[in-house]
């Protein structure tokens, strides 16, 4: 999550403003309009996650990882990845930080996500944003701009909660000479490699097979899979087909006349002194004098926003105090009362809330507007045409779903409609998710396998369009018979035979060595000979070893007084017994030279143990629920 942060860090606060954008933010605002399935994957704090956000959430990440491996990625990789867990841990991550933000009062108007929008190069042309270019990147995606907008505001309001719970994080140069050291700082070790491959003798009976099979048969099971067939209905396909009148968008603009409201707004700018709950007169009193202080070098002339970037503790001190346009319910009182009653470029005296004390400075102040019906007309005529085409398909989908149920056949209803049925191959939840640049992941919404065979479904909406299905074939998971996997089973156990093999042989040489026995002298027994890594820092490769972080934090751990670790440590290729030889503190007369560049680094480390540990708090203390299906 702290990753997004540092991705985005400012994006809010960008310059540039868009007419045509604000106006159709401010008419359709950006609630999210998911389609939510009646299936879920979790409970937060009585909000769902739904199979649909799952799937998307995990497609994502399965071509990010694509992206970077290509023909490299398989279904160990996937597994090794553990991209299921990490998907859904974002959705609930992300589900809570948006609960927390609304907790905090923190919003987002639509003209901070006009520029923020507006500012994303794939939506521009020629370094200006193009609508056109907006709704082809989205249509691309199978996204609509309310869920996209929606998305991109909960984004922004994660981002400061962020920025709130890390903004008094600092780190002191002491600390950053310490951490310097520990980075630094090398180890040389003698090794011996205990391989699993090496061990060739091993010949497992068909007796061995057969009960390494029984024990794991849940291992080999089939996958399910179906074959459907099924018709799409894109609504894009439909919107050549409608035709908005002039008085039907007169009607709606006049009977939606809020919707073109656009409320009064202040920009500002604020000097934060903040304050914790639950403290003393004394320190509210204490704090208020360094405001008094700050307030005197602005009226004597320091420019505000310098004096922001120094002494305020809110996020906004990086763009000089700067909160951009706000409404007044979007803002605490008595902060909101005050500004909102200030003049453009009035600074005002310390204000006390919650959060502390503030100086405030008005930048600017946007009245009430309301759009008129020239301004709005194209906005609403494109809106009109996506409920009329979104309409007309499911229209003809209720009316082809009616014939197939009583045909009781989807293609010959399909026939009989003058539609054309598409027929899938045979294809399990896996395939599905592998099949980009089709229809089935779209179609995994729809239900798909939980359909009983020649069983058509409603017609279900998934995100482009609306289809129908009807399965067509259904093999349920069954565990093979062990002479269908035999080879495969017998390779497992072998795997396995080789693993405990090294691993006891490597025990039983480390505790002839802890009872004082000569490392090259009892290798010799194994037919091994011990080697050196050569010095070598943490999270660099360890010489012949290669890059083994575990193996590195255990060469870290060992000293004179401890030369070996407790047990053998198990590495990428077998098991290794590492011998502590010396170790070196590095030279601190070059620490001057990355002093700046190491606080840096320390304290975006810091931010992010003290985010998670506040998200780790956040979690005890909510309701999560996952179903059964979806946990580990």
């Amino acid at each position: 999550m702290l990753d997004f942060m540092r991705k985005h860090a400012g994006s809010w606060m960008i310059k540039g403003l868009l007419a045509i954008i604000v106006i159709v933010f401010v008419f359709w605002g950006v609630g999210s309009f998911r389609s939510r399935q009646a299936d879920r994957v979790a409970l937060i704090n009585g909000e769902v996650i739904t199979v649909r956000e799952y799937q998307e959430a995990y497609n994502s990440l399965v071509e990010q990882v694509r992206s970077k491996l290509g023909n490299n990625l398989n279904e160990e990789t996937l597994k090794t990845l553990n991209l299921k867990k990490k998907a859904l841990d974002r959705l609930i991550d992300r589900r809570l930080l948006v609960g927390e933000a609304e907790k905090l009062k923190f919003r987002v108007t639509d003209e901070e996500l006009t520029r923020t929008i507006g500012k994303i190069k794939a939506f521009q042309a020629d370094g200006v944003f193009r609508k056109e270019a907006y709704e082809r990147v989205l249509s691309r995606n199978h996204l609509t701009p309310e869920e996209f907008e929606s998305s991109v505001r909960e984004s922004l309001m994660i981002e400061r909660v962020g920025a709130f719970v890390t903004g008094n994080v600092k780190v002191s140069e002491n600390e950053a000479l310490e951490w310097f050291k520990w980075k630094n700082r090398s180890v040389n070790v003698d090794f011996v490699h205990f391989d699993p491959e090496k061990y060739r003798d091993i010949n497992p009976s068909q007796g061995e097979i057969k009960a390494f099979f029984d024990k794991n048969r849940e291992n080999y099971k089939t996958e399910e899979k179906v074959k459907i067939n099924y018709l799409l209905f894109d609504y894009n396909a439909y919107a050549a087909k409608v035709k908005v009148e002039d008085k039907d968008v007169k009607e709606f603009y006049e009977n939606n006349i809020d919707k073109f409201r656009r409320p009064k707004t202040v920009e500002a700018s604020h000097i934060l002194f903040k304050i914790d709950e639950g403290v003393s007169a004394a320190v509210i009193e204490n704090t208020r004098g360094k405001a008094d202080s700050v307030l005197k070098m602005i009226k004597e002339g320091q420019p505000f926003g310098e004096l922001a970037k120094k002494y305020s503790d809110c996020p906004s001190k990086s763009a000089g105090g700067y909160l951009g346009a706000f409404e007044k319910k979007d803002m605490v009182e008595p902060f909101a009362g005050k500004s909102f009653s200030m003049k453009a470029g009035e600074i005002s005296e310390p204000v006390l809330t919650k959060f502390g004390w503030h100086i405030i400075k008005v930048e600017k102040i946007n009245e009430e507007k309301i759009f008129s019906l020239k301004d709005t007309g194209s906005a609403i005529r494109k809106k009109l045409a996506d409920e009329k085409a979104k309409k007309l398909a499911y229209g003809e989908a209720e009316a082809v779903s009616d014939t197939a149920v009583k045909m009781n056949d989807l293609a010959k209803a399909a026939e009989k409609h003058g539609l054309k049925i598409i027929t899938t191959d045979l294809f399990s939840r896996r395939d599905a998710l592998r099949a980009t640049g089709t229809d089935i992941p779209s179609l995994m919404t729809s239900g798909a396998f939980d359909l009983s065979e020649k069983e058509i479904s409603e017609v279900k909406d998934v995100g482009s369009g609306c289809c129908i299905i009807e399965v067509m074939e259904k093999i349920l998971p069954k565990t093979s018979d062990l002479k269908d996997v035999n080879e495969a089973v017998r390779a497992d156990l072998v795997k396995e035979k080789q693993d405990e093999k090294a691993g006891k042989e490597a025990e039983t040489l480390l505790a002839v060595l802890n009872k004082g026995g000569e490392m090259r002298k009892e290798s010799v027994r194994y037919g091994l000979s011990p080697e050196e890594t050569g010095f070598f820092r943490r999270n660099e490769n360890m010489g012949k070893i290669g890059y083994e972080p575990e193996l590195a934090d255990a060469a870290f751990k060992l000293s004179k007084d401890k030369p070996f670790s407790e047990k053998p440590v198990k590495g990428k290729k077998g098991y290794y017994l590492l011998k502590f030889t010396e170790r070196k503190d590095p030279d601190t007369e070059s620490f001057g030279k990355e002093k700046e560049s190491m606080i840096k680094t320390l304290l975006e480390e810091k931010k992010l143990k003290t985010f998670e540990a506040w998200l780790a708090g956040v979690k005890s203390s909510s309701q999560i629920i996952i179903e059964k299906e979806f946990q580990e």
